[in-house]
């Protein structure tokens, strides 16, 4: 049984929208932790509240790096999916260690090597 990556199975076709979506996963999983330290504890929420908080932070940062490479949130293509990755890399590179972002970088560039030519 072939496993998933950020919810993409590899042994079957890969689109542009469903890597986006991994990235998202990816640096959401990668950063839940820190997230959730961000928050404040005075705050009566859920925690599937402070989970989608997160997920939301994590989308709006991902569409500035999309606009910020001159790429398309709503219809990435192959090379805005390694700037904006490219970009979430030297991001984190602030609070992740270098061989925790080589690992989901490489995770999602292979997901990205997986899409066929647009």
């Amino acid at each position: 049984m072939t496993e998933c990556i950020y919810g993409i199975d590899p042994t079957k076709p890969v689109t542009p929208l469903m890597v986006r979506n991994a990235i998202t996963e990816c640096f959401y999983q990668a950063h839940e932790e820190i997230l959730n330290q961000l928050k404040t504890n005075d705050a009566v929420i859920t925690e599937k509240e402070k989970k989608e908080m997160g997920k939301d932070q994590i989308k709006i940062l991902i569409e500035t790096f999309f606009e910020e490479v001159g790429g398309d949130y709503q219809n990435p293509k192959k090379e805005e999916l390694i700037k904006v990755c490219d970009k979430l890399a030297n991001f984190a590179q602030s609070f992740r260690a270098p061989e925790i972002i080589k690992k989901h970088y490489d995770e999602i560039v292979g997901l990205i090597n997986l899409i066929k030519s647009e």
